[in-house]
């Protein structure tokens, strides 16, 4: 007993040691909104829950546009919208009684009538509220989208400027402002979208700000004599990698605290992306596309009230205790299994069941925290619920197999001939979560594979229930038997899954390399799996 009484401790100190660490709250110069002044701008989109533009039935009743108009004046000068859809017509009344302005939008796209409707209702809407409508977009990355020619574009932002008397713009990623020069001539400002982390080389947060900066001193210099408005900026707030980009709390606090302190002293005007977070957009762009937004979306709280220390992991205290709760279990289980066992285990299997332990305690946490944050809809929900229990269960039942002596259960343990199935609850338990852990890991390697750019990597929960199946087959190999058709199987598509993701997605993305080192960790542990008698 003398060593797990050892080992304990240990790993208790390292859970609360890592998650001290990377809790950590920073501090910022500036705040991402100062107590005492104002966005120049920022996007807004009135979705809520369930509620998303991409049902065209949708509309936002004028109390619940309120609401976010009485909040966004304390903080902002202004708004931006993207079209008159969804009851977006009834915001400039609305906005003006809170003494906010507006930089309406006309959504643009490959349909000509519902195009003429959005123009004739933002042109009424500019003629009826002067003072409150400050500029017109007409239009937004309709270009990237191919959704319009150049040709017709500009004759569209020509059809608006003779009605309206207020200035017009078109709004798009700034590479395509570049390779369409003649849309400059049409408009009375530029509107430019510099998002550092969906660039095509993405970039670093501590490189956004200069990033953003040095694309704007560009695009000046191509297009002199007119204002240069950036239309879009900012950082998300979760989400996958995209080479050294890291979505996160503290990197969208600091990116766009250092983005406004450089348009302050630079004298340029900004309008942040996005006011709200918006889950429907996760649709379209993955948990990514849902974090954008200065306010949370659920409980209408800004993220970095002025003064208050920002932390990746605010609740930090209560993931070290889940974790160090989830290490006592998994020492607990081996101590109980050894009292009805007649010899003594080696010190290796005690280091065996420490490591799953405390990796295990490590990563709970950071394994909730991506399961409420990347869960969208219900197959989502299940996918990930399922991996996250496998990834609790698993060092649980591994430390009462490498206690007890059993190999790693095989899938004809559980679905081959009824003769040769196994009828021990531990070897079916643990079966089960090998099995639920093979079948989505597989699902999200392949998906890596074939369609990644939206995906998450699963790397924490993943872990919690590879690292004990590795550590298991290492120390519990069956000495002789044969090796399982679907268990090769299986090892041959992680090794090619990770193989490819690494060199897809580039050697700055740790969560990838973390990802793609445990598809090979997971591959070598079914490779070397073996049918063979479980003790009984």
């Amino acid at each position: 007993m003398r060593t797990p009484l050892l080992l304990i401790p240990i790993s208790l100190a390292m859970i609360f040691g890592v998650w001290w660490w990377i809790a950590t709250p920073i501090t910022l110069e500036r705040a991402p909104i100062e107590a005492n002044s104002k966005l120049e701008c920022v996007s807004y989109a009135p979705f809520r829950g369930a509620q998303t533009p991409l049902d065209p039935t949708t509309h936002i009743d004028a109390e619940q546009i309120a609401q976010d108009m009485a909040q966004l004046a304390k903080i902002s000068k202004c708004v931006r919208t993207y079209s008159i859809d969804n009851g977006l017509d009834q915001l400039p009344p609305l906005a003006a009684k809170v003494g906010l302005k507006v930089l309406q939008g006309i959504w643009l796209s490959n349909d000509r009538s519902k195009n003429l409707a959005q123009i004739a209702t933002a042109v009424g809407l500019t003629k009826a509220y002067p003072d409150v409508i400050t500029g017109l977009v007409v239009g937004n990355e309709v270009l990237l989208r191919g959704e319009m020619t150049t040709a017709d574009l500009a004759a569209t932002i020509r059809l608006v400027k003779a009605q309206a008397k207020v200035p017009v713009t078109y709004a798009d990623v700034w590479e395509y402002w570049l390779r369409n020069r003649e849309i400059y001539d049409a408009v009375d400002f530029v509107t430019i979208h510099i998002l550092p982390y969906w660039e095509d080389m993405p970039v670093r947060a501590r490189y956004a700000a200069n990033h953003v900066d040095a694309i704007r001193k560009q695009v000046a210099v191509a297009f002199p004599g007119k204002e240069i408005l950036i239309g879009e900026t900012g950082w998300p707030s979760a989400g996958r990698m995209r080479e050294g980009a890291l979505p996160s709390r503290a990197n969208q606090a600091r990116v766009v605290s250092e983005i406004l302190a450089l348009a302050k002293a630079e004298n340029f005007r900004v309008n942040l992306i996005e006011a709200y977070d918006q889950p429907w957009k996760r649709d379209l762009e993955g948990t990514v596309g849902g974090y954008w937004g200065l306010i949370d979306a659920d409980n209408r709280a800004e993220k970095y009230p002025a003064g208050v220390p920002i932390s990746n992991f605010p609740y930090w205290k209560l993931d070290a205790a889940a974790g160090m709760t989830l290490s006592v279990l998994v020492f607990l289980t081996a101590i109980l299994t050894l009292r009805r066992r007649p010899w003594a285990p080696r010190l290796i299997s005690w280091l065996a069941v420490g490591t799953s332990a405390t990796v295990a305690g490590i990563l709970l946490g950071i394994a909730v925290d991506k399961l409420l944050v990347e869960s969208y809809g219900v197959g989502r929900w299940a996918q990930w619920s399922l991996l996250l229990a496998s990834g609790i269960l698993t060092p649980i039942l591994g430390a009462h197999a490498l206690m007890s002596g059993r190999p790693l259960p095989t899938f004809l343990d559980l679905f081959g001939p009824r003769e040769d199935r196994s009828h021990s609850f531990a070897t079916w338990a643990l079966g089960l979560a090998v099995a639920v852990t093979v079948l989505i890991g597989a699902q999200t390697a392949l998906g890596f594979t074939f369609d990644p750019r939206y995906r998450d990597f699963p790397f924490a929960s993943l872990t919690m229930a590879v690292v004990p199946l590795f550590l298991l087959v290492l120390l519990n190999r069956p000495q002789q038997g044969l090796r399982p058709i679907a268990e090769a199987s299986f090892a041959g598509l992680f090794a090619l899954c990770a193989l490819y993701t690494v060199f897809n997605e580039g050697p700055k993305n740790w969560q990838s390399l973390w990802t793609c080192a445990v598809y090979a960790m997971l591959a070598l542990t079914l490779w070397r799996a073996r049918v063979a008698q479980t003790p009984k």
